[in-house]
C-alpha cells in the first residue's frame, strides 16, 4: 500500500495487460486502417507482430514499440517494474536489443507524488538492468493510474526474428510459467494472500532480456512473447502468420502454483473470456484438456515468457540454458502442417 493509504488495484476496472481492447475489436479496428507502402518497413502490424521494424540500410533494422497499462499489485514501486519488463520485452521478442525508452504515466489527483515517483523508480530500475536509457516521457491526469513505456531498439536484421517465421518440425518453447492474470485477479479479490501472488510478481519482473539472450548461438525461426492474449492467442498469431499449426501439450505447460486451483474457483479475468471468445474457433482443444487448465491457457499474460519456434536439436539445450538461470522453461510442443485449425491442443 502507498503512503496516501490507497490501494492502486482499487482504482482501476481492469488490471494489466488484462485491459487490453478485446482482440476482436483490435482487429476490426487495425482492418480499417491505411496500409502503407514503404520498402523500409520490414515488420508493420500486419502479421500482429511485437514491435515495428524499419531498415536502417546497414543490415540493422530500428526496432519501436510501446506497451502501458492499469496496475495489477498495489505496490507503487512493484508496478513500475512489471510495466516497465512488460513494455521492454517487445523488442527482445524481436530478436533485438532495446536501447531507449519514453516513460508514459496516467496519473490521478488523488494519489501523491510520492506514488508517481515510486511508479517511475520501479522503471527506472528495470530500464537500468536492461541496459536501457530513460531518456524522457510523458504525463497526463487520470482517474485511473497507467504506466507504461515506449521502447526503441535495434536488431540484426539476420537475427530478427517475427511471428510469421515458424517451420514445420520446429519445437515449440515457453520461457516462463502461465498464470500471472488468475492470481492477479484472486488476489484483487483477497482470496490469495501476498505468498501466493509472489510467484507472478516474480515472474512478471522477470525480463525477457534472458530468455532472449540464451538464443545466442541458435538457428530461432519465430518468436513472440505471451501477453495479453494469452498463449492460445499468440499461439494463433505465430501459426497464422506462418501458415502453420502449432500442436501444443497441455500437460507440458508450465503453470504457476495455485493457478488451476484459483481457476477452478472460477477466478478467471474477464480478459480470457474475451480471449477464448475471439481464438477458441480457431483453436481445437482436446475433450481431455480440464477447464481450469484450459482456463489457464486463454489468461491474460502480464509481462509473460516468450514463446520460441527452433530446431529439434537446439529445443532441449535451449530450455536446459534457461533452467540453469532459474528460469521454468519447457519444450510445449511442436510445429505442424498447416491444418484446418490453427492451434491443435491435447494432454
Amino acid at each position: 500500500m502507498d503512503m496516501t493509504g490507497v490501494k492502486l488495484t482499487e482504482l482501476v476496472e481492469a488490471a494489466g495487460c488484462a485491459a487490453k481492447l478485446a482482440p476482436g475489436y483490435l482487429s476490426q479496428v487495425l482492418s480499417d486502417l491505411p496500409r502503407v507502402d514503404d520498402p523500409n518497413l520490414l515488420v508493420g502490424f500486419d502479421a500482429s507482430d511485437d514491435a515495428y521494424v524499419y531498415d536502417l540500410g546497414d543490415g540493422r533494422g530500428l526496432v519501436g514499440t510501446t506497451d502501458f497499462f492499469p496496475p495489477m499489485v498495489d505496490d507503487p514501486y512493484l508496478f513500475g517494474q512489471v510495466a516497465a519488463a512488460n513494455a521492454l520485452s517487445d523488442v527482445w521478442a524481436m530478436g533485438g536489443r532495446p536501447a531507449l525508452a519514453l516513460n508514459l504515466l496516467c496519473f490521478p489527483n488523488c494519489l501523491g507524488l510520492e506514488v508517481a515517483g515510486q511508479i517511475l523508480a520501479g522503471g527506472a530500475d528495470k530500464c537500468r538492468e536492461a541496459g536501457v536509457i530513460v531518456a524522457g516521457g510523458h504525463s497526463i491526469n487520470d482517474h485511473e493510474p497507467k504506466f507504461g513505456l515506449a521502447v526503441t531498439g535495434f536488431v540484426e536484421l539476420d537475427r530478427m526474428l517475427a511471428n510469421g517465421g515458424a517451420r514445420e518440425g520446429d519445437v515449440l518453447v515457453l520461457t516462463k510459467a502461465l498464470g500471472t492474470g488468475i492470481l492477479t485477479t484472486a488476489h484483487k479479490a483477497e482470496l490469495l494472500d501476498e505468498a501466493g501472488v509472489k510467484v507472478a510478481t516474480d515472474s512478471m519482473i522477470t525480463l525477457n532480456k534472458y530468455g532472449a539472450e540464451a538464443l545466442d548461438g541458435l538457428d530461432a525461426h519465430a518468436a513472440t512473447d505471451v501477453t495479453g492474449f494469452s498463449l492460445m492467442g499468440h499461439a494463433c498469431e505465430m501459426a497464422e502468420a506462418s501458415g502453420v499449426t502449432l500442436e501444443i501439450r497441455a500437460g507440458d505447460v508450465p503453470v504457476m502454483a495455485r493457478a488451476r486451483e484459483m481457476a477452478q474457483m472460477g477466478l478467471i479475468p474477464a480478459g480470457a473470456y474475451r480471449n477464448r471468445d475471439f481464438f477458441g474457433p480457431r483453436v481445437e482443444m482436446s475433450d481431455d484438456v480440464p477447464l481450469d487448465l484450459s482456463d489457464v491457457l486463454f489468461d491474460p499474460q502480464t509481462s509473460g515468457g516468450l514463446l520460441v519456434a527452433l530446431p529439434e536439436d537446439e529445443a532441449a539445450g535451449y530450455v536446459e540454458r534457461l533452467r540453469g538461470l532459474g528460469q521454468p522453461a519447457a519444450t510445449v510442443g511442436h510445429v505442424a502442417a498447416r491444418s484446418e485449425c490453427s492451434v491443435r491442443v491435447t494432454m
